[in-house]
């Protein structure tokens, strides 16, 4: 029976995809659940799992290719029986050949071949033999070596393919190496031009003193990791609470344009910039404005992993109203970032430094951040925007106004 494997249903916000990569080969085995080929979107990589135990027989989509949702990409026989390797033939070969004189059920082969096997943990009889009537030669059992000395090394070059995007050239090469660009960060460029060209986009900034957060994270941060089951105080946060409490108060920020009207959205689902291998993704954190604080470290940790390990789903990344990126975790001082459509605005965190500041006529050294506010001045007021971004400055600078829900 033959059954179609068909790519995933796209979302409304995915028009299509790219094969990735085929895991299988025709005629290789499969069983439920396995994984048969990899889908790239804009947005994240597709797994398409087997749903029955049989036989690829056929690839219909190759790699490169674009599908649409739920198009054909290949045909699983269920219940069919593998290919059998190249390596069989021969085998089978030794198989039918006269026994050695001693009687043994091993295949004919030359003694210094008898003897190289052994003394490199060889099986000689799964050594394909290339003499004459299949007899394995010691030619064969020097390429057999040769072979299980270069399989453990097959694995590490596969986990290190990513990297291969971005090759290491020695000093002086002036060699060139063109690579594709990656649906993710050609649809990431894409947007980021897309907001530049469409949007009114202005930034304003302001600086905030970390040292109360980092006095109540250094105090609390024991406790609150284990009144909260291992979940860890992190300053992100801080600044999603406090953007949450600024999006009630100048709901612009929090709005959208959609053609020739205004979208107020009532809740605060807040995107996170997140880097990973295949590029920035912006995960949402829904309803934020509810969650507490042990709430949103959780879930911000839990985008971390699936980032990494590429399990971020597209419902995971589709949305947000506002979004928060970090710039300060890769040493950035200060930034402009550019605004996600269709929202308004972006908050950009960046690096703490310890500055000397006046403080009531002394100069005092306090660990200081700058913050940029980039919005849309279509939608969003200067007045509007330096006010939100003040309002966050002063509910960091007094975290007591902020619940850490212990």
């Amino acid at each position: 029976m033959a059954i179609e494997i068909k790519a995933p249903q796209f979302p409304e916000s995915v028009a299509d995809g790219t094969v990735a990569t085929w895991h299988k080969k025709p005629g290789e085995a499969v069983k439920r659940d396995d994984l048969i080929v990899d889908i790239e979107t804009d947005k994240v990589v597709l797994e398409v799992l087997a749903e029955a135990d049989g036989v690829l027989g056929s690839i219909v989509a190759n790699e490169g290719d674009t599908v649409l949702s739920a198009q054909v990409l290949g045909i699983i026989e269920e219940g069919g029986v593998a290919a059998a390797p190249a390596a069989a033939a021969p085998a089978a070969a030794q198989a039918a050949a006269p026994a050695a004189a001693d009687g043994e059920d091993d295949p004919i082969a030359a003694p210094a071949a008898r003897k190289l096997a052994e003394e490199n943990g060889i099986n000689i009889a799964s050594v394909a033999g290339t003499g004459k009537g299949g007899r394995v030669t010691k030619e064969d059992v020097v390429a057999a070596v040769a072979a299980k000395k270069a399989a453990p090394a097959a694995a590490p070059a596969k986990a290190a393919a990513p990297a291969a995007a971005a090759p290491v050239f020695a000093a002086g090469d002036r060699t060139e190496k063109r690579v594709p660009m990656t649906r993710v960060r050609a649809t990431v460029a894409k947007r980021l031009v897309e907001a530049q060209s469409n949007m009114a986009m202005l930034t304003t900034f302001n600086e905030v003193n970390m040292k109360p957060i980092m006095d109540l994270r250094s105090k609390y941060k024991e406790l609150f990791e284990k009144t909260h089951n291992g979940v860890r105080l992190g300053f992100m946060s801080f600044f999603v609470k406090a953007a949450t409490e600024a999006l009630k108060r100048f709901p612009a920020v929090n709005a959208s344009i959609d053609g020739g009207d205004i979208v107020y959205h009532g809740y605060s689902d807040i995107g996170v910039a997140v880097s990973s291998d295949r590029g920035l993704v912006v995960p949402v954190l829904r309803n934020a404005e509810l969650m507490s604080l042990a709430e949103i470290e959780n879930g911000i940790a839990t985008f971390g992993k699936k980032a990494r390990d590429g399990k971020l789903s597209i419902d995971e990344m589709t949305g947000g109203t506002f979004t928060i990126t970090n710039g300060g975790t890769f040493g950035s001082l200060l930034s402009t970032p550019i605004v996600n459509p269709p929202q308004a605005a972006i908050l950009g965190m960046h690096n703490i430094n310890e500055r000397p500041m006046a403080v009531k006529g002394e100069v005092v050294i306090l660990p200081m951040m700058y913050l940029a506010l980039s919005y849309d001045h279509r939608l969003i007021d200067g007045k509007e925007a330096v006010s939100f971004l003040v309002t966050i400055k002063n509910l960091l600078e007094d975290p007591a106004r902020l619940l850490l829900d212990i």
